[in-house]
């Protein structure tokens, strides 16, 4: 049987708060009636460190785990070995400082990159363990993994109250735009308007096209996050998804469209395509916290776009 967790009177921490999804979380909470919301950022608290993991859990009542070392396919091929240190040794060292100063919750997020690299579409819960993740993002993914096995070892052992959400790819506005580190939407949005700004005559993308993703609102995610934070506590992982799959190929033409780009686009087979496939099995989510996504995925796109052009 769920408890309900009472965010009003809870002193809350977000790590990584300050960044794209957790300044959303944090509007999200105070939405709940949240009033002690403290949003911590990498500049403040090196996770790596236990000592900073120790400082940032003191006093708290709930911990909510966003930060993490986060970047596309070619981030990841350049930067495994920091992907997997930096992302497990964060996760980890804080989870297990929230036990000791005894931290009434501890809410862990993980990401579609567990997924072994062949797995049934739509993604259950149940195939987490079904094979090894797509090579490019797997020390990324596996180092958040590492965060299922210690929350549900925690729980076990000691009764901690842990849960482990994996969400699905995110968008939005206020998302990384950086070309070094972003994710394919808001890395290909930078990119055709560049194009369009400069009358480029072709835009080039890597892959073939053939690849799905599935994307969710960032403020659908934070939403996500908030429902599971107050409803959810059981040891099984629970994927935050919109319940659709889009072609890489199919994108790229909708937010050509939406840019109003008129050129061409040359697809660069030299470079990888990541995971074949990828949505997620949302029954879960919708089961244990009532939660479904909202905002139809053109809108989103269109709200993303005209935020990145008027952002400040």
């Amino acid at each position: 049987m769920n408890t309900t967790t009472d965010l009003s009177q809870s002193q809350i921490i977000i790590t990584g708060g300050t960044g794209f999804l957790g300044s959303h979380l944090a509007a999200e909470l105070s939405k709940y009636g949240a009033q002690q919301v403290h949003a911590l950022s990498s500049k403040e608290y090196d996770l790596r460190n236990p000592s900073a993991c120790r400082k940032a859990v003191k006093h708290a009542d709930i911990v909510i785990h966003l930060a993490a070392k986060v970047g596309g396919i070619g981030y990841n091929r350049e930067h495994p070995a920091e992907m997997f240190y930096d992302n497990i040794m964060m996760g980890t060292g804080l989870m297990h400082e929230a036990w000791k100063a005894g931290v009434k919750k501890f809410v862990a997020i993980g990401t579609i990159c567990c997924y072994p690299k062949f797995t049934p579409v739509p993604f259950k819960e149940e195939n987490l363990w079904d094979g090894y993740p797509e090579e490019t993002n797997a020390p990324y993914g596996m180092a958040k993994k590492m965060l299922l096995v210690q929350s549900q070892a925690y729980r076990q052992q000691y009764g901690f109250h842990s849960i482990f959400l994996l969400p699905v790819n995110l968008y939005g506005p206020g998302d990384n735009f950086n070309p070094e580190s972003s994710h394919v939407i808001p890395s290909l949005i930078k990119k055709f308007l560049e194009a369009k700004k400069a009358g480029a005559k072709e835009v080039v993308v890597w892959g073939t096209g053939k690849a799905t993703r599935e994307f969710l609102y960032v403020e659908d995610a934070a939403r996500a996050i908030v429902m599971a934070t107050q409803r959810y506590d059981k040891s099984d992982p629970v994927n935050i998804g919109a319940g659709f799959e889009i072609s890489i190929k199919d994108l790229v033409n909708k937010i050509k469209y939406i840019v109003g780009y008129t050129g061409q686009i040359i697809w660069d087979t030299t470079q990888p395509d990541g995971q074949p496939r990828r949505m997620l099995d949302i029954t879960r989510a919708k089961k244990e916290f009532g939660f479904q996504a909202s905002v139809p995925f053109d809108m989103g796109l269109q709200k993303t776009i005209r935020w990145y052009i008027h952002r400040p």
